[in-house]
C-alpha cells in the first residue's frame, strides 16, 4: 500500500467527534472490508444487546444482576425513579461533603482542616481513582491522596510510617473502599490503619468515611463507630466500572478534580456510541479493531502506549476493566471457548528505550495503541532548537514509532484527546467501557462476571483454614515432627506442599514455628511450636 493508498484509508476510517475534540484512527489495522462486512450481522446484535441492557435487562445472567454503570453519568436512562434516586442523591452528598471538607466544616479533632486523604481498596476500588489522581489531580490538591490497595504489610506500613514521620496523621481523611464490607484487603488494610490511629492516640471515628453497599459488613461497622459518613455503592455496578460512582467520584471531589466533568465526558462519549453505525461508533471501532487483531479469540495482545506522563496508569486501569471482563473460559452458551486479550504498557517515550525494540522487530504477537494528547502543556515552550520544543520530540516519537511499526507489518490504534483533562478522561473511560461492552457481545461471553477472581479468593480462604489447624496442632505437639506427619494431623496428606510453604512463611516471620534441617530438602525438615 503506496503513502496516498494509505492517506485516503486514514480518511475512510478517521473518527472525529467536534464536541469532544475527539480523535480514533484504526486505519493501521489490517481489517479487510469483507470482514467488516461479515461482522455486521455481529454488530447489530451488540448495538441491540446494549439497548436492552441500558434498559434495565439482566446483563449478567450469571449472577443475574442488571448493568448499570452508565446511568451513572446519565440518571435519566435509568430504568425507575427508586435507581434515579440511588444515583443523584449520593452525587449531591459527595458534591456537599467535599465542599464541607475544603471549607473546614467537616474537619479533624485537633487541627483546622484535612490535609490528606488515605484511601483503602482493592482492584476497581483503587485502580480507577489511581488512574484519575495521577491524571487529573492538581499540583497542589487540597487533599493530598495515599493508597492502600494490598494486603501487603511493609505496603501498608511505608504509606502510614510517612503520613506518621509528616505528623499528618492527624489531619488525614480515610476511605475505606469495599462493596461487601468483607473482602480480605481492604478488610486489612482498614484493621491496620486504626490500629495505628488508635496507637497515636486518635479516635479513628473521626477521621473514617465508608464507601460501601448499605447493609454490608463496612456499612454496619461505620454506623456502630460512628465514622463521619458513609457513602452507597450500588448492586448493579461492578468494581472495574465504578470510577464514575462514589468509588472515584468522592477522592476525586476531594482532591479538587472537577467530577461533574468527568462525568459530562462520559455522557458524552456514551452518546457518541449509541450510533448504531460502525464507522460513526468509536467504541464499535475498537472491537472491530481487537476482534480482527486476535482473530476473534484474543491471540494477540493489546498495548497501551500514552504519549503522556499523566497518562501512566492508563494501561493498568485498562489491564482491569479487559482483562476482568473478556478473560473468560466458557461463552454465554456453556462453551470452552478460553477467550480474553492481555493489556500491557507503560507510556511514551520511555517505551522507546525499552520495548518497542521487541514490538518492531520481534514476535508479532500484539497490537499497539498509542494515546495521543495534542496540548503539550499550559503555557508557552522553550525552543530547544530553532523551531523545536520538547513537546515537538515527544509528538515525533509518537508518529515516528507509528509509522516503524506499520513498516514492519505492526498493527496499531491511535485515540487523540485534545488535553488531559476531567472531561477528555470521562470520555475516555466510557469510550473503553462501551468498547469491551461489544466485544463482549462479538464473541458472545459475560464481560460482567468474574468468576476467576472469586475462585482465587476460595483457594485462598481454603490456604487460611489450613493454617489455622496447623497452628492449632503444633501448639499440641510434645516435640518437632515431620511435613509429612504434620500434613498427615491435618487433614491435608494430599497438601504437603501446601503445608510447607505454610510453615516456611509463619518460620519467616517469628510466628512461633521453628524448621529443624537443611532448607534444600523440605521433605526432611522437623517443624516444632515455639512459643
Amino acid at each position: 500500500m503506496n503513502n496516498q493508498q494509505l492517506w485516503q484509508r486514514y480518511q475512510d476510517w478517521l473518527y472525529y467527534h467536534g464536541g469532544l475534540d475527539f480523535y480514533l484512527d484504526v486505519s493501521r489495522m489490517g481489517f479487510s472490508d469483507a470482514l467488516v462486512e461479515d461482522l455486521q450481522p455481529k454488530f447489530a446484535k451488540a448495538f441491540q444487546d446494549m439497548v436492552a441492557l441500558e434498559k434495565g435487562a439482566i446483563a449478567n445472567p450469571d449472577e443475574q444482576r442488571m448493568v448499570g454503570h452508565y446511568w451513572l453519568r446519565n440518571p435519566a436512562l435509568a430504568p425507575n425513579d427508586a435507581i434515579r434516586a440511588e444515583i443523584t442523591e449520593p452525587l449531591q452528598q459527595i458534591k456537599a461533603f467535599a465542599a464541607a471538607v475544603h471549607q473546614g466544616t467537616v474537619k479533624p479533632p485537633t487541627v483546622p482542616k484535612f490535609t490528606d486523604l488515605l484511601a483503602i481498596g482493592i482492584g476497581g476500588s483503587a485502580l480507577g481513582p489511581q488512574f484519575v489522581a495521577q491524571a487529573l489531580a492538581p499540583d497542589f490538591p487540597p487533599l493530598a491522596i495515599h493508597f492502600i490497595d494490598n494486603s501487603d504489610p511493609d505496603g501498608i506500613d511505608r504509606v502510614l510510617n510517612c503520613l506518621k514521620v509528616q505528623d499528618k496523621l492527624k489531619s488525614t481523611l480515610v476511605i475505606t473502599t469495599s462493596k461487601s464490607g468483607g473482602t480480605p484487603e481492604p478488610r486489612n488494610g482498614l484493621a491496620e490503619t486504626k490500629a495505628v490511629f488508635e496507637a497515636q492516640g486518635l479516635h479513628f471515628a473521626d477521621y473514617a468515611v465508608a464507601v460501601t453497599m448499605p447493609g454490608s459488613k463496612l456499612s454496619q461497622q461505620a454506623q456502630t463507630e460512628q465514622w463521619l459518613q458513609a457513602f452507597p455503592m450500588q448492586d448493579w455496578v461492578g468494581g472495574r466500572t465504578s470510577e464514575l460512582s462514589a468509588v472515584g467520584l468522592l477522592p476525586a471531589a476531594l482532591q479538587g478534580i472537577d467530577i461533574q466533568a468527568m462525568l459530562d465526558g462520559a455522557k458524552t462519549m456514551d452518546e457518541a456510541t449509541r450510533v448504531r453505525e460502525l464507522k460513526q461508533n468509536p467504541a464499535a471501532l475498537l472491537a472491530l479493531a481487537w476482534y480482527y487483531a486476535g482473530d476473534g479469540q484474543g491471540k494477540k495482545d493489546m498495548v497501551i502506549l500514552p504519549y503522556k506522563d499523566r497518562l501512566l496508569l492508563f494501561s493498568r486501569y485498562l489491564q482491569q476493566l479487559v482483562m476482568e471482563s473478556l478473560g473468560k473460559e466458557r461463552d454465554l452458551d456453556g462453551k470452552v471457548v478460553h477467550q480474553g486479550i492481555a493489556v500491557y504498557g507503560n507510556k511514551g517515550s520511555t517505551d522507546q528505550h525499552a520495548y518497542v525494540q521487541q514490538l518492531r522487530d520481534g514476535v508479532p504477537n500484539f497490537f499497539a495503541t498509542f494515546i495521543e494528547v495534542l496540548h503539550d502543556r499550559q503555557g508557552p515552550s522553550l525552543e530547544l532548537e530553532p523551531g523545536v520544543t520538547s513537546g515537538d520530540y515527544l509528538s515525533g516519537f509518537l508518529q515516528g514509532t507509528r509509522q516503524a511499526l506499520f513498516e514492519n507489518q505492526r498493527d496499531s490504534i491511535t485515540v487523540t484527546i485534545p488535553q488531559v483533562d476531567a472531561t477528555s478522561i470521562g470520555a475516555l473511560i466510557a469510550l473503553y467501557e462501551r468498547a469491551v461492552s461489544f466485544y463482549g457481545s462479538l464473541v458472545n461471553v459475560n464481560a460482567y462476571h468474574q468468576p476467576g477472581v472469586e475462585a482465587g479468593k476460595k483457594a485462598a480462604a481454603s490456604i487460611l483454614e489450613l493454617q489455622k489447624a496447623i497452628l492449632s496442632t503444633l501448639q499440641t505437639e510434645s516435640g518437632p515432627i515431620a511435613l509429612e506427619a504434620l500434613a498427615a494431623k491435618v487433614q491435608a496428606p494430599e497438601q504437603v506442599e501446601t503445608v510447607y510453604k505454610i510453615v516456611r512463611h509463619l518460620a519467616a516471620n517469628d510466628r512461633g514455628v521453628v524448621l529443624h534441617g537443611d532448607r534444600q530438602f523440605p521433605q526432611r525438615l522437623q517443624i516444632q511450636w515455639q512459643s
